[in-house]
């Protein structure tokens, strides 16, 4: 009883020692063969993480909050932080420049637009001949 209990985990554990790819070929030829197991088998790779487990998660794990662990190179570490500040600046720059120039584009389009209502009052009251 305790074998039938224990090959699923077993299963797991050796297609997660594969990695990633081993994961999405079972769930293809599960597709192939019989699609409510690939189907079953992609649940439970979104249900347990599996899926975007990886480099993202690594990247995650290393990073708490907008703050790195430190490498244990001052010099670098002081590098690193004044460049994602001077990051985070030009990011902030770019914003509101788009910003600008969205409000910019909205208004000569409102302007524009009152323009042609005016120009089309005008006309609609002149009298014909």
């Amino acid at each position: 009883m305790s074998s039938a209990a224990s090959w699923p985990s077993a299963a797991v554990n050796w297609l997660d020692e594969r990695g990633k790819g081993a994961w999405i070929a079972l769930m293809v030829l599960g597709f192939i063969f019989f699609w409510p197991v690939g189907l079953a088998i992609l649940g439970y790779m979104i249900w347990s993480n599996r899926m975007f487990a990886g480099k993202k998660s690594k990247f995650v794990g290393k990073c708490s909050g907008f703050g790195f662990k430190s490498s244990g190179n001052v010099a670098f570490d002081n590098y690193k932080a004044q460049t994602i500040r001077r990051l985070e600046e030009e990011q902030d720059a770019f914003n509101e420049f788009v910003k600008r120039l969205r409000e910019s584009k909205d208004k000569t389009q409102f302007d524009q637009f009152m323009e042609e209502r005016k120009r089309n009052a005008a006309s609609s009251q002149q009298p014909t001949e």
